[in-house]
């Protein structure tokens, strides 16, 4: 059914830890295929921020992710890992989010087992609905798809709130639900991360989290540990951080002429946004 499904089971499947890049828009979709990462992630964190300019505690909706989402599958043709937050509700809401994503061409998604609001998993003040009711979802989830190749991920932030211990078996838990691939959020020593690799038989995804609460384990460590997914998402920090400056040579020059050697010219921006395929399509069918 799902080319990209397919890609991202295959990928998972393939011995080596693959690194997870975050985009938050079409051009930041596009750009991470173009510099040619297997797959990339969209999350609420970054989506949260681009489109309402606020903060990851439950803000963005359903409608407003599968909006997104939608644009960006539609002009990439590299698997799209999708955060489905706390599945906005429960096992009922899981199932229909689980379909809508398939329709949106999303080859996977992620669920968390925090209360909603829901908050970013490094933030404080974050709590977590019963084991039960999370296996729930993630059956939920495994059964509502359409595409076997679909990818379901089960993320526990229960280490910050009930306990590393707690995490670990509710991890196991949802293995057994049938999740895909697991996703222990926030462990704070490296020690805690090879823990998890040693105690979950399911692939990994590891969250380097810019200044966040967990260490950053070199990728050599983790791939030996055996983790399959580092997921790096912190594009918007970067963006940031390039626009901050680009705005303050502006204001205190009048010009970015200051800037431009950290700039994508002209004609190299509109061959990234796709330019040439309208220079096709011209000489195609234009008169």
């Amino acid at each position: 059914m799902g080319e990209q499904a397919a890609a991202l089971r295959r990928i998972i499947e393939e011995p080596g830890l693959v690194p997870l890049v975050g985009a938050y828009d079409v051009l930041s979709a596009r750009l991470a295929e173009q510099s040619g990462f297997p797959a990339i992630h969209v999350g609420g964190y970054n989506l949260s921020a681009s489109r309402l300019g606020m903060p990851d505690v439950g803000f963005l909706t359903m409608a407003e992710n599968l909006d997104a989402l939608r644009a960006i599958t539609g002009r990439v043709s590299i698997p799209v890992l999708a955060d489905g937050d706390d599945g906005y509700g429960n096992h009922l809401n899981v199932t229909r989010l689980v379909r809508e994503l398939e329709r949106a061409g999303v080859a996977g998604v992620h669920i968390e087992d925090q209360v909603f609001p829901k908050r970013c998993g490094h933030m404080e003040g974050k709590r977590v609905v019963s084991r039960a009711d999370m296996v729930a979802k993630i059956a939920a989830a495994v059964d509502a798809r359409r595409d076997a190749d679909f990818v379901v991920v089960a993320r526990t932030d229960a280490a910050a709130v009930t306990g590393f211990d707690d995490a670990l078996e509710r991890a196991a838990a949802y293995a057994e639900a049938g999740a895909d691939v697991l996703f222990v959020e926030a462990p704070e020593q490296e020690e805690q991360v090879a823990t998890i690799a040693r105690r979950i038989g399911k692939p990994l995804i590891y969250n380097w989290c810019f200044g966040g609460k967990s260490p950053d384990v070199a990728p050599a460590r983790l791939s030996a540990m055996g983790f399959k997914f580092l997921l790096l998402t912190d594009v918007l920090f970067a963006v940031a951080h390039t626009l901050r400056d680009l705005y303050a040579e502006v204001r205190h020059t009048g010009t970015y002429a200051g800037f431009a050697p950290r700039m994508v010219p002209f004609a190299e921006f509109n061959r990234i946004v796709g330019m040439g395929e309208v220079e096709a399509l011209d000489q195609r069918y234009g008169r």
